[in-house]
């Protein structure tokens, strides 16, 4: 198998092209502080992720954005901090504010000139338009939890998009899903039969961050650090 293989590049968005992980401790921090005791990045990003997969189960139809609204005030209640409606609300508006991997906009605008590029994320159209103007370039679609109606894991996520795919006349062999999280996407997307590129943003670091464990198979055909090593690695496939 090699990337040259493919026809679409199909992407998760947060973790992978967006770094959400900053994005989210730093749009936290004044709950933290509020708390009146410092919190390991770590710390924070794993509660979040608990709350943000809890919180997905429940409501698989709510907005992303009321979602971490949501999120907020479950966290100010674990924590026992007060909080208000104006706090939460600030922090399920925030997706937008988060910031780009600082490769993700040169190593999109190369693999473009190759691939078909597609979103499949767990975030609504209004705050991925704002991550979108980080990324530099424009999307061929956008398959998002606002349009599904349930959020990854769930294999009815990938369902969605191999059928929206497929009416554009690509098959499964034509894809290669690109993502970070092994739990959101690589373990879904080997229940559907996608091949799969790991970008492996958290390499340096232990533990799993803002996302949960993988349950199941979280195999994964390319691995890569980051979205400039897979670019790197198709020039590589080019000349080989």
């Amino acid at each position: 198998m090699k990337l040259t293989d493919f026809k679409v590049l199909t992407f998760d968005c947060y973790g992978t092209l967006i770094d959400w992980e900053s994005g989210i401790h730093t749009a936290l921090q004044p709950l933290v502080e509020k708390g009146g005791r410092a919190r390991a990045r770590d710390e924070v990003l794993e509660t979040f992720a608990r709350h943000e997969s809890s919180q997905q189960a429940e409501t698989p139809d709510m907005l992303y954005s009321d979602l971490l609204t949501r999120v907020h005030r479950r966290i100010a209640d674990e924590w026992g901090i007060a909080a208000s409606a104006e706090d939460d609300r600030r922090f399920g508006l925030s997706v937008g504010d988060w910031p780009a991997f600082p490769d993700s906009a040169s190593a999109l605008q190369y693999l473009q000139k190759f691939y078909k590029l597609v979103i499949l994320s767990n975030v609504d159209h209004a705050s991925f338009a704002r991550s979108n103007e980080k990324l530099g370039v424009t999307f061929d679609a956008v398959y998002t939890a606002e349009d599904i109606g349930s959020y990854k894991p769930n294999p009815r996520n990938f369902a969605y998009m191999l059928e929206q795919l497929a009416g554009l006349g690509y098959g499964k062999a034509d894809i290669l899903h690109t993502a970070q999280s092994l739990f959101h996407d690589h373990v879904p997307a080997k229940t559907v039969g996608l091949a799969s590129a790991w970008i492996d943003r958290r390499r340096n670091e232990g533990g799993w961050g803002a996302t949960m464990p993988p349950d199941g198979d979280a195999r994964y055909d390319f691995h890569f650090a980051s979205m400039a090593e897979m670019a790197k690695a198709h020039q590589d496939a080019l000349r080989g």
